[in-house]
């Protein structure tokens, strides 16, 4: 992806911005495809990985300097003592591995000078028109 794309969605001063999805061209995201549970006997059972290029991050900034996207995720774990304990991880990846970035919203798009497009219109049936 182009960097000076990048600096336009997230500003060119180095910060953090909100969450995001980055989609990289690697396999770098791994989740669990369910929960993982201890069985009988004591002996865990693992639910199956999924691996893919979708890293969901809580925080991303673009630091131009090192042409480097940074990424945080964060985990809630709850231990054995009924703490919840938040796990951060970060992700450094550079700008020529990212394929795209999804928001949640439109709002990214005035820092492209664009407006929202327009919602469609809703469909007119005459009366006794069978639909569907």
């Amino acid at each position: 992806m182009d960097s000076g794309l990048l600096k336009k969605l997230f500003g060119p001063a180095t910060g953090w911005h909100g969450p995001c999805v980055v989609l990289v061209d690697a396999e770098s995201s791994v989740r669990t495809a369910g929960q993982d549970s201890i069985v009988a006997g004591g002996t865990k059972s693992y639910a199956p990985r999924v691996t893919s290029g979708r890293v969901q991050a809580d925080a991303v900034c673009h630091h131009a300097e090192f042409n480097a996207l940074l990424m945080v995720q964060r985990t809630n774990a709850r231990q054995n003592t009924g703490e919840n304990v938040v796990n951060q991880t970060l992700v450094v990846v550079d700008v020529n591995h990212v394929v795209g970035v999804e928001f949640d919203g439109l709002d990214r798009l005035a820092a492209l000078g664009l407006s929202a497009p327009p919602m469609p219109d809703k469909p007119h049936y005459a009366a006794g028109t069978l639909v569907g």
